[in-house]
């Protein structure tokens, strides 16, 4: 009989009513890769173990025999062979993106490159303009910080004529136009000894800056002028100062000063120390910050 030959018999039903075969139905073998090390599962303990398929979770007894709970994920049969297990890795994305790159990547190579390129060339426009030419080819945008750091770096080596050049060919590609590179090219210029160009350039920037020349380009100017011992040419800077109503600083101040009193007019000299040379000044004195008056005995 089917039912006398099962290992076990269903109390309450008749022989043609019991289930054929063995039950619990045999737990499939797993495969080799996915079987639990020893160490991991010591014989006689009792666990649960999440399988590596999120909807299948088994039940270890203490018996070495298994119970599914989810039939629908169950693992795969001894003969079926195991598919090999890829980890998902994602690539590194080498795509530059030019709308969010920063500008300021490297500069400080690319200026130092710019000035070595320039200081081994002759001195004609034409190879000049080349090189600077070639330097910007590849360049996905202009490279505005490395060539401003490369006029500051060609300033403190003193290299007037090569700012000059540079500069030049900058204002050629309407780029860097800034305070600091006029004024970088106006002491340039003074330093090689083309007053003209300086005169020209500077007629050029008051007429079409008229009201936003910083204080800075009014004392370089005094400052040329001052140098070169021409007093009146410091008073018509000085005019266009109290016009657009700028305040000097100490420096220039007593420059306008001198000026005044180079011209024999001792009696503007005073009103202008009077009214734009500050009166008070901060020292240290024993240890702390004190104001006294300009010109009294602790000044």
């Amino acid at each position: 009989m089917a039912a006398a030959s099962a290992p076990w018999v269903v109390a309450g039903l008749p022989p043609a009513c019991q289930p054929p075969g063995s039950w619990p139905p045999p737990v499939p073998a797993r495969c080799a890769c996915r079987r639990p090390s020893a160490s991991r599962w010591p014989p006689g303990s009792t666990s649960v173990s999440p399988s590596r398929n999120r909807g299948l979770s088994t039940f270890r007894p203490a018996a070495a025999s298994f119970r599914v709970t989810a039939s629908a994920s169950l693992p795969p049969q001894a003969d079926e062979p195991c598919a090999p297990t890829s980890r998902v890795s994602k690539k590194p994305n080498k795509q530059h993106h030019l709308w969010i790159r920063k500008d300021s990547a490297g500069s400080g190579k690319k200026a130092l490159r710019l000035v070595n390129t320039v200081s081994k060339l002759p001195n004609e426009k034409e190879a000049v303009y080349g090189a600077l030419d070639k330097w910007t080819a590849f360049e996905p945008e202009f490279p505005t910080i490395a060539a401003a750091k490369a006029l500051e770096m060609l300033k403190r080596q003193r290299q007037w004529l090569r700012i000059i050049q540079v500069t030049k060919w900058l204002m050629s590609k309407g780029q860097v136009l800034t305070w600091t590179t006029y004024d970088t090219l106006l002491l340039a210029l003074f330093m090689d000894g083309r007053m003209d160009e300086v005169e020209s350039i500077w007629n050029n920037i008051i007429q079409t800056h008229t009201r936003s020349v910083p204080k800075r380009l009014f004392s370089r100017m005094i400052l040329i002028y001052d140098i070169r011992h021409c007093p009146d040419k410091v008073l018509e800077i000085f005019a266009d100062i109290e016009e657009l109503g700028v305040h000097p600083d100490e420096d220039t101040t007593r420059r306008i000063g001198r000026a005044f009193a180079a011209l024999g007019q001792e009696d503007k000299e005073r009103l202008v120390l009077k009214k734009y040379l500050k009166k008070w000044k901060y020292i240290h004195f024993n240890g702390e910050r004190a104001r006294v008056r300009m010109g009294g005995p602790l000044a």
